[in-house]
């Protein structure tokens, strides 16, 4: 584990170093990874530091809302309307890598267009270990590693928590005494409900994914998994009424990991899921099933795509 104390006062002084007499833009999510990062940049540039949250569509329900309500203190915090910029690059793409290498070019884009009204010459990303062993071993490329363009007009991208598993990242926020809805969060892609949608992102398919992972979100606290969510996977026949109906295929994921490196499949109670598959059936006409995957990490990844 790592010691806490000495990561934050040694962090803070790489990062002042880095920047020097730079601006630099944060990519603030709302998770605990970009809101460590931000939390250290901070202290070692201060009012220097410009937090950027990018609203890509691809967002949990409610997402850009709390963002507003929990950084409002952050007087200079941007929030981009990116949706359909978005939207229209995914448009059409159907393979995993290819969503991936999308978003992140996007992502890289906008932090652009806002570094350079930020007069900023530094990128600070909330980029943790596994990030890196999962681009660097081609499992899958991550928005913010792996997924980035060759050309990018930053001086330099700086990554103060590289080094960190996710666990010892919650140490680190608690003794930032960031608020526990931002150090246990639970974690989200970078990429958003892409990689929880398996073929093309259509505004149909975010809808079941936001919607459904908000309703596994809700059922599976008591039991306090690393990682819960729900997944469109596809179309099959159901019936609804006294209609036959080719709704989503719902997949709803629920794991225990230490890390994200490994993860087993939570045994939730029976009760549970049939609560989950009646809420998302029930509150959504398009959905026609709801299947519970028990596949550990390996063979799977934690994610779909």
């Amino acid at each position: 584990m790592v010691d806490v104390d000495e990561f934050i006062e040694e962090a803070t002084e790489e990062i002042a170093d880095e920047i020097g007499d730079a601006n630099a833009i944060i990519a603030l999510s709302g998770g605990v990874d970009s809101s460590v990062a931000a939390a250290l940049a901070y202290r070692a540039i201060g009012d220097r530091l410009t937090p950027v949250y990018v609203d890509t569509g691809l967002m949990r329900k409610g997402e850009t809302e709390g963002i507003r309500e929990t950084f409002s203190f952050m007087d200079s915090l941007r929030i981009v309307e990116a949706q359909d910029r978005f939207l229209d690059a995914l448009s059409g793409v159907t393979d995993p890598e290819e969503k991936r290498h999308a978003i992140g070019e996007g992502f890289i884009r906008e932090f652009e267009r806002e570094a350079r009204d930020a007069d900023a010459d530094y990128l600070v990303q909330g980029t943790i270990y596994p990030d890196r062993i999962e681009s660097e071993g081609n499992i899958k490329s991550h928005h913010n590693v792996g997924g980035l363009p060759d050309v990018i007009d930053f001086e330099g991208i700086v990554e103060p928590v590289r080094d960190l598993y996710k666990d010892e990242v919650r140490q680190v926020a608690r003794a930032l005494d960031l608020e526990e809805v931002v150090s246990e969060r639970m974690p989200f892609p970078g990429p958003g409900l892409a990689v929880r949608i398996l073929g093309e992102v259509t505004e149909e398919k975010l809808d079941v994914a936001r919607e459904a992972c908000h309703v596994v979100e809700e059922e599976v606290e008591e039991h306090d998994p690393w990682q819960a969510f729900a997944a469109v996977i596809g179309k099959a026949t159901g019936v609804k009424g006294d209609n036959r109906v080719h709704g989503w295929v719902v997949a709803v994921r629920s794991v225990e990991s230490r890390d994200g490196m490994t993860a087993r499949a939570q045994n939730l109670p029976w009760e549970t899921l049939q609560r989950i598959q009646s809420r998302i059936t029930g509150e959504n006409d398009n959905v026609a099933r709801v299947v519970y995957d028990v596949t550990h990490k390996p063979p799977a990844t934690i994610e779909y795509e």
